[in-house]
């Protein structure tokens, strides 16, 4: 199971399959076709059922029940696109028996993953792990939890002892950029329920999410000669500034953690006469996720009310709810991840996601859908890294999932 895990985990990252929500596409960027394509063919060689690949590149496969038992259809599904940090041409590497030292990734640059900044690094003493050059991502969110999926699948097919019911698995486009989902076929899919496979660290079971939106400010100023501007111009720069400064300074993303919420600016265009600010707002708890929403729209209106005319306007589109409020309805679905991992020697540690997974919107789209751990670390940049160990007991979390749903009642 190390090597498949590995050589697939290596074979998949080296396909460039980054999102892009500026295009407008679905899926966002056209390459994630290649990655398709390739897990399209593979799940039939495998010998996987009902393989399609949709018109928006999302695969999906099932693995007939090879039981009498009436039991529910469960789902696996992990994402192929990647974050938003450069995905072109990953050079993966192997660590076998690392060290818990510093990572040189790349001498010539002096690109070090250090254990410093990163002190779980010790944690990972004597395993083996899968690294970047450093120039690039490695692309484990989410192809380790792909590669755990197939494995697992190719494992129960070839392992035919093993009772398990219907398991459908999917391979989905677009979710760091958060509209995936919405291509994807909840009543096709047929699962009763599904796991996510796309979290982090050994045993991470996660079933609570922020509810999530973005908020786009735009703010007028008035432009005129900077000889003459005296009590006429209202420079849209100093807009900017005002508007941010009545946002809670300890309510940032970097001065918050566990439940937490946040305002965080993500963008910022700007001129004398035109700026627009682009906010995501975060909160797990709904009240106060609307607090967070009307706050925005009570800066607005005290500084239109200032200004006498529309200096700012302010549009609020919600991108996904906290699933737990789907999930708590039938636990079952959580004690079954919980008693998978501990047939496995694995710890359970339940969290909540400070960020969303395509379980945010699937969950309310009918399917409810909690994440669990995958093995990769230090997500989104030059630093991410898959621990192979890890990886394994995934593989093994889904396989005891799938038979632990056959014995009865929990």
């Amino acid at each position: 199971m190390k090597n498949t895990l590995i050589e697939r985990l290596v074979r998949y990252t080296k396909i460039d399959t980054r999102s892009d929500g500026s295009t407008g596409l679905v899926p966002s960027t056209k390459k994630q076709f290649e990655l398709a394509k390739m897990l399209y063919e593979e799940c039939i060689d495998i010998g996987l059922d009902k393989v399609k690949i949709d018109e928006y590149g999302i695969v999906t496969a099932l693995l007939p029940s090879n039981t009498d038992k009436d039991v529910r259809t469960i789902g696996f599904i992990a994402h192929m696109d990647t974050a938003d940090y450069n995905s072109e041409n990953v050079s993966p590497r192997v660590i076998e028996n690392y060290d818990g030292k510093d990572i040189v990734l790349n001498a010539e640059h002096n690109i070090i993953t250090d254990v410093k900044t990163f002190p779980n690094l010790k944690d990972l003493e004597g395993g083996t792990l899968v690294v970047t050059d450093g120039l690039t991502l490695l692309g484990a969110d989410d192809k380790a939890g792909i590669a755990e999926i197939m494995t697992a699948m190719e494992f129960l097919l070839d392992n035919k002892d093993i009772e398990h019911g219907d398991i459908r698995i999917a391979f989905t486009i677009d979710e760091e950029i958060g509209t995936g989902a919405d291509a994807f076929d909840v009543e096709g899919f047929d699962a009763d329920f599904a796991y996510t496979v796309d979290g982090t660290e050994l045993g991470g079971l996660e079933y609570e999410t922020f509810n999530a939106a973005e908020t786009v400010v735009t703010l007028k100023g008035i432009s005129v000669h900077p000889g003459s501007a005296k009590d006429t111009m209202i420079n849209a720069n100093v807009l900017v500034n005002e508007y941010f400064s009545q946002l809670p300074s300890d309510e940032r993303a970097e001065t918050t953690e566990g439940y937490e919420g946040f305002y965080l600016l993500t963008d910022t265009i700007s001129t004398i006469e035109d700026a627009k600010l682009t906010f995501i707002l975060r909160d797990h708890d709904m009240a106060k996720f609307n607090a967070r929403k009307e706050m925005m729209n009570t800066i607005a209106d005290k500084m239109n009310e200032k200004y006498a005319y529309q200096a700012v306007t302010v549009e609020t589109k919600d991108s996904y709810y906290n699933m737990r409020n789907i999930i708590e309805e039938d636990m079952s679905i959580v004690e079954l991840a919980k008693d998978a991992m501990k047939a496995s020697d694995v710890e359970p540690i339940i969290s909540a996601v400070r960020g969303g997974t395509d379980g945010s919107r699937l969950s309310y789209m009918g399917l409810p859908t909690p994440n669990l751990f995958t093995g990769a670390q230090f997500l989104h940049g030059r630093h991410e890294l898959a621990h192979v160990e890890s990886m394994m007991k995934a593989c093994e979390v889904i396989i005891n999932i799938a038979h632990l749903n056959t014995q009865g009642e929990l």
